[in-house]
């Protein structure tokens, strides 16, 4: 009778285990753009998994987002060649040159303004940004991005 408690056990497997992990690659991806090409291509390729597999999951999960917008991704590679994926919110430089209206910072900040944006923007930016921030309330998180637009040239309008 004992004999057939444990052989149930074994023969359900009752403890799963967790799948191991191989690998974490960070890219920036274009939003529903994501090909075969380098950085994807040869990142996930060297790793083993199934490239197109991942660019059209990753293109199907950015479809509602503005084409072309860089995202930050996060995949986790595992040991049966299988993978997850995070996506994060854009860099604040790119939703801060797009509110701006323009398509590169300064190259010297300092000196040359190349654009302004208004405390409304910038809080608006810190609201998408607030997921994937380590700021401790919204007010910490402007003055981060405040820092970053003051870094790229942007004058900060109250």
């Amino acid at each position: 009778m004992g004999s057939l408690l444990t052989g149930d056990i074994t023969r359900s497997r009752i403890f799963r285990m967790a799948k191991k992990i191989q690998a974490y690659v960070k890219l920036q991806v274009a939003a529903g753009m994501a090909n075969p090409s380098p950085p994807v291509g040869p990142a996930l390729g060297q790793k083993g998994v199934n490239i197109m597999e991942f660019c059209k999951a990753f293109n199907a999960k950015t479809d509602t987002l503005e084409k072309g917008i860089p995202i930050p991704v996060i995949i986790t590679v595992y040991s049966d060649r299988s993978f997850t994926f995070i996506t994060k919110s854009p860099p604040a430089a790119v939703l801060l040159k797009k509110a701006a209206g323009i398509k590169s910072g300064s190259s010297n900040a300092n000196k040359n303004k190349v654009g302004q944006v208004t405390g409304s923007q910038v809080r608006e930016i810190a609201e998408t940004k607030a997921m994937d921030m380590t700021g401790s309330d919204i007010e910490a998180m402007m003055r981060s991005i405040e820092g970053t637009a003051r870094s790229i040239g942007l004058v900060l309008e109250n």
